[in-house]
């Protein structure tokens, strides 16, 4: 799985890399809003985990820009910013999910692991229980 860190934080985003690629992740990073759209563009990445403090664009300019050229690739916001209109911003211009810092690397993956599931249609919407099947 190929991944796109977007984080101008270097040593949190070397330590997402470092873990990332010990749950068979091949992570690259971006430190700043320009090289994350050009590699967003570019590149083809099953996730992008996208913060929105960076220092020369927004994040969410960057998201934007991307679902504009038709971009769907899944996007989850981790950032610092934790109030409810920022996190509605976020979704509507096009995130997938939306996490605040300070976080636990086991939820993060498991976010980034259902929203790869998701995207490649592995996501199963029947319900089973017994002999009953809700679909």
């Amino acid at each position: 799985m190929r991944l796109l860190l977007v984080e101008d934080d270097l040593t949190l985003a070397r330590e997402l890399q470092k873990q990332f690629k010990r749950d068979g992740f091949a992570a690259d990073l971006a430190a700043c809003g320009e090289e994350a759209r050009h590699l967003g563009s570019e590149e083809a990445y099953d996730i992008v985990i996208l913060d929105l403090g960076l220092p020369d664009v927004s994040g969410l300019s960057v998201l934007q820009s991307w679902r504009n050229q038709g971009q769907t690739v899944p996007v989850l916001i981790l950032t610092a910013r934790d109030a409810w209109e920022e996190k509605v911003d976020g979704l509507k211009a096009g995130a997938d999910d939306y996490l605040t810092k300070p976080r636990h690397y086991e939820e993060l993956l498991a976010r980034v692991q259902a929203l790869i599931r998701r995207s490649k249609g592995q996501a199963k919407p029947l319900l089973e229980s017994r002999h009953f099947y809700l679909d």
